[in-house]
């Protein structure tokens, strides 16, 4: 069963809101020190943005699968064509973010994960809007 909150359109758009806002200014520090020409901190500032996507945005998606998806389906089994995409939305972040664990165990810090953090960024933002105007506009 999944929380209250993640039913409710406004309360789960402000948990998406919360996520992206700090995603996007993580981001900033991270090309700053790129920027900057400060490895060592770029490092550091990546170990802080990937402990963010796994905790704020993946732990939120896997909740989503295991509750709110699975409760949204059996009330309405019309919607299980948008909870796929939606799931399929988390796994390509979770396949983005270990790529950047990877690049990350080998000192990688440069302008390449500056792209993998935009692309979750958009995937990201394309996410929310369709689970915001397909899944719970559906929602009572």
């Amino acid at each position: 069963m999944s929380g209250p909150s993640l039913k409710k359109q406004d309360a789960h758009s402000l948990i998406h809101e919360a996520a992206l806002n700090e995603a996007k200014e993580l981001r900033e520090i991270y090309r700053k020190c790129i920027e900057d020409g400060d490895n060592e901190k770029a490092l550091h500032v990546a170990e802080i943005i990937i402990e963010h996507w796994e905790s704020r945005t993946l732990q939120h998606a896997e909740a989503e699968e295991t509750g709110l998806y699975k409760e949204m389906m059996k009330e309405n089994p019309a919607l299980e064509e948008i909870v796929h995409q939606l799931t399929r939305d988390h796994d390509l972040m979770r396949k983005i973010v270990d790529n950047m664990k990877a690049r990350l165990q080998i000192k990688e810090a440069d302008l390449k994960m500056i792209s993998l953090l935009d692309s979750l960024i958009i995937i990201d933002e394309i996410h929310n809007e369709d689970e915001m105007n397909k899944l719970l506009s559906n929602s009572a």
